[in-house]
């Protein structure tokens, strides 16, 4: 019988993580096709979370417990916890409950018909509007520079074989955009919409900086086009700058006397393309800094302890 391991990767989740566990054993008490298991990876939460984790542990056999030694972000520990699943296929849902576990059905219904990347997706989501419509923004920006076609409204929930994850495994990147990592391996996908609930316990751990990390790692993983943008802008405004001398050269040569500019046009021009080269530096300074996570190879995590788990507790984990 084919053996599914659920991740779900949390970081004070106390209101969520007894809600999930209990809808992802009701779930799967009705697929009697496979078996389960569900692996909770911790992000050093500060708060309860991690004492009912062990209470669930403690009752359940096919509950672990994976906690990190410090908070490793949420890019990193959910990446960690898919290479550390042993099933024949692997499920990444949440804690939230932001991602309706009942979907986990259709995904293992596809899988079992041999689909090896079953994913959800998300064209609804019941949050404010001007978010979603800036979250849309910016999946559409990047589908189109990206050098691979990316899937639109989708945030990593779903279901991938095992040769998926040995092939993530041998991908072997320290801060992978795991979104666009599933995109670049080629392999078909079946796309399943739903649509978002909002959050019914607990805070999101987003905010504005998680949020703009994971968007400029999109970008800085999947596409040059930024960079190349820089050097045609660069070339664009040398001409428009040299125009406009030669232009001004001109008039002050007809107009000697009374001809005069001012300073303001001065101060103007020296604002904008200051602030065009800050944000090409910054927008460099991106690229040059995941280029140093890349050489620096530090571990996806760092376990302290494992709880329920007969796999070996390694000291410190990349692979």
């Amino acid at each position: 019988m084919k053996h599914i391991t659920v991740v779900t990767p949390c970081f004070n989740e106390e209101e969520n993580v007894e809600a999930v566990y209990s809808e992802t054993r009701r779930i799967f008490a009705t697929i009697p096709e496979v078996t389960y298991d569900h692996l909770f990876i911790d992000n050093a939460s500060t708060d309860t979370t991690v004492s009912k984790l062990r209470s669930i542990a403690a009752a359940d056999p096919n509950v672990s417990v994976i906690v990190n030694a410090r908070n490793f972000g949420h890019i990193r520990s959910p990446m960690y916890g898919l290479l550390q699943a042993t099933g024949d296929a692997v499920i990444l849902l949440v804690a939230d409950l932001q991602d309706p576990p009942e979907l986990m059905r259709e995904f293992v219904k596809n899988w079992l018909a041999g689909a090896p990347i079953v994913i959800g997706v998300k064209p609804e989501a019941k949050e404010s509007a001007l978010f979603f419509a800036l979250r849309r923004m910016y999946y559409r920006l990047v589908t189109r520079i990206a050098n691979v076609k990316l899937i639109q409204n989708f945030t990593g929930f779903g279901l991938y074989d095992r040769k998926v994850i040995e092939i993530l495994r041998q991908i072997d990147d320290p801060y992978p955009y795991f979104r666009g990592l599933v995109c670049e391996i080629g392999f078909d996908v079946i796309q399943l919409p739903y649509v978002q609930p909002r959050r019914k316990r607990g805070i999101s751990k987003n905010n504005f900086y998680t949020l703009y990390d994971i968007a400029m790692l999109g970008i800085t993983s999947h596409s040059k086009v930024p960079l190349r943008l820089a050097t045609i802008a660069g070339f664009f405004l040398s001409g428009v700058s040299l125009c406009v001398s030669f232009i001004y050269l001109v008039l002050k040569l007809l107009y000697w006397n009374s001809f005069s500019m001012g300073s303001a046009p001065m101060l103007i021009g020296l604002f904008f393309f200051s602030s065009v080269q800050l944000f090409f530096i910054g927008l460099l300074g991106e690229y040059v800094g995941a280029i140093l996570t890349y050489a620096q190879k530090r571990p996806l995590v760092v376990e302290r302890e494992r709880i329920n788990s007969t796999a070996d507790s390694p000291a410190s984990l990349a692979k």
